[in-house]
């Protein structure tokens, strides 16, 4: 592949590393696990080491922000971007690993899943990170087919554990469940704990075995998710260790978002609009009716549009061709005095951050402030919740305490703060 040329000096010089020194285990040879195919319930599909300097990673449709984005010029900025991201690496050797493991779907029943494991390939691996992917349309933008961005923070010392959710991957043929918080969360931690065995008999030794979770837009939204599972649920519960979480510009509350959309009679991702109607319509009792929904020419294509998997999200975007909400859906499906919008509406409700869960493991709360995308207004809603605990309950504050970071700013667009996002955690962990 083409090597990237290392062309942004602010973004080189803002990585350079200010005398690393970190506690990882000595160097191992990994050649002596090669054939360790099958372990922990994690199976390999096909692997392979490469050079984290000379891929393209997978940064251009990161959002396709309208049917005017600019795909050439979002491209441009993102390879930019990741050229100085890479510039700093502790080493730029890394392997990838595909396969699969068993999950489950959107009604509960058993399904195989498939993801990617990246690790250094010298083996100093200093936490597992699990990464939940942003918002994609095409399969060929998935983890498992592609270099999911997330991964390239193997290039310093970290395991990164990618899931494709279902509808991506080996379960291209279904229905992404978009924004079905269990659904994709449960699927997130599943490829977790397959995988970690996996790394283990591989005979790479972890250094610190508590967790890194990370998600930016779609995947900011899922990593709550992830540590509310890990937090508070049966299944989960107490699994893994949070070190921290670094949740950047997430829907968490969905049906709050749609307000702000009907409101506001815009989207900044007019492909995130069928994406969510479908995806909640799937996992409900009765399906929604599209039809009732959509207008043309959404609503004889969406089917092609979404689930062939051929479109990433940029071009579903640029083939709706509109960004009112008002020409993308129905008036019926604007209003929610309606019945079956209604419907949809608690459906979004039943899969936002419940207003009763109370993170206790360390949080990083990202989100630009001029973010239409996914509307700033998300991330107060969780500030303002974690705020309010103690006095909703009456708990005195030393038995409430959680570590949380908030970084709130004018990084522009939901695209350009992703880039500040992914560049603050690299400081932050590097």
């Amino acid at each position: 592949m083409k090597k990237l040329i290392f062309s942004i000096v602010s973004i080189v010089a803002f990585l350079l590393p200010a005398g690393c020194s970190h506690d990882v285990p000595e160097v191992l040879d990994l050649d002596n696990y090669s054939d360790v195919k099958n372990a922990g319930g994690f199976t390999v599909l096909r692997e392979n080491d490469f050079d984290a300097a000379e891929v393209s990673w997978n940064t251009y449709d990161l959002w396709g922000e309208g049917p005017d984005a600019g795909t050439k010029a979002t491209y441009t900025n993102l390879v930019n971007f990741a050229t100085g991201f890479l510039s700093s690496m502790v080493t730029s050797r890394v392997h990838q690993v595909v396969g699969t493991y068993e999950s489950t779907d959107v009604s509960g029943n058993p399904v195989t899943v498939s993801g990617k494991i990246f690790y250094p390939k010298d083996g100093k691996v200093r936490n597992v990170i699990i990464a939940s992917h942003y918002t994609i349309g095409s399969n060929a933008e998935c983890p498992s087919e592609s270099y999911s961005f997330e991964g390239i923070y193997a290039a310093y010392g970290y395991a990164v554990i990618v899931a494709d959710y279902v509808g991506f991957g080996v379960t291209a043929d279904v229905i992404h469940p978009y924004l079905q918080a269990n659904t994709c969360a449960g699927n997130v931690l599943d490829m977790a704990l397959a995988a970690i065995p996996f790394l283990k008999a591989r005979g790479l030794k972890i250094a610190d075995e508590s967790v890194i979770l990370i998600g930016y837009s779609q995947g900011g939204a899922c990593t709550l998710h992830v540590q509310r599972l890990l937090e508070t649920s049966t299944r989960y519960g107490g699994l893994f260790k949070i070190k921290k979480n670094y949740c950047g510009a997430g829907p968490y509350d969905v049906a709050m978002t749609y307000d702000f959309s009907i409101r506001n009679d815009r989207t900044g991702i007019p492909a995130a609009i069928p994406m969510i109607v479908q995806g909640m319509s799937i996992g409900m009792p009765k399906p929604l009716d599209m039809d009732y929904f959509f207008q043309e020419p959404l609503k004889s294509n969406y089917s092609d549009w979404l689930n062939s998997k051929k479109y990433t999200v940029a071009q579903i975007s640029n083939l709706i061709g509109k960004q009112k909400l008002s020409e993308i859906l129905t008036p019926n499906g604007c209003d929610k005095s309606k019945p079956e919008t209604a419907r949809f509406y608690m459906e979004l409700k039943a899969n936002s951050i419940p207003a009763d869960y109370y993170p206790d493991a360390p949080i990083f709360l990202f989100h630009s402030e001029d973010d239409q995308t996914v509307p700033f207004v998300n991330s107060q809603i969780i500030q303002r919740q974690i705020k309010g605990r103690v006095a909703i309950n009456n708990i005195a504050p030393e038995k409430y305490n959680p570590d949380v970071e908030y970084d709130f700013g004018h990084y522009g667009n939901h695209q350009q703060g992703a880039t500040q996002f992914f560049l603050t955690v690299l400081q932050k962990i590097k």
